[in-house]
């Protein structure tokens, strides 16, 4: 049995994940109009909340590969693209996939459309990458 086989890698994961979104949840982060608020500048408090969370990812990345090479790492030009296309969906919708799995979580029956869109934007990127006239760029950065 491979160690992604183990109850106790499934029983960490989903600990990790309840209490991800559970702090989602209660930060305000599933609610549209909190974040509508914070695209529009309205509304400081979740945007602090996801500056504090870069913040503290920095840290913690900082503290896990000092002393540590890191390889200079390629850029992807879809990155940009892809990066607008992603805001843009989180700007209208008012939920990243995470945020769209916490709402379905929390009965809000609107996360469903949002989840069908993500679906649907995957399955279209595939077509149009899989041997199609039109060439993008699906490389991953870093490769």
């Amino acid at each position: 049995m491979t160690q992604q086989n183990t109850p106790h890698y499934h029983t960490s994961y989903t600990i990790f994940g309840l209490t991800m979104g559970a702090v989602l949840a209660l930060s305000g982060f599933s609610d549209f109009e909190q974040v509508h608020k914070m695209f529009i500048l309205e509304d400081f408090r979740l945007l602090f909340a996801f500056a504090g969370a870069v913040v503290l990812s920095m840290l913690g990345f900082f503290l896990v590969g000092r002393g540590k090479t890191i390889s200079k790492k390629k850029f992807n030009a879809g990155t940009v693209p892809g990066s607008v296309l992603f805001g843009a969906g989180w700007a209208i919708t008012g939920a990243c996939p995470s945020i769209a799995l916490v709402q379905l979580g929390q009965g809000q029956l609107a996360a469903v459309y949002t989840l069908l869109g993500i679906a649907l934007g995957v399955w279209i990127y595939r077509k149009m990458t899989s041997g199609s006239a039109i060439q993008l760029d699906n490389g991953v950065c870093g490769e």
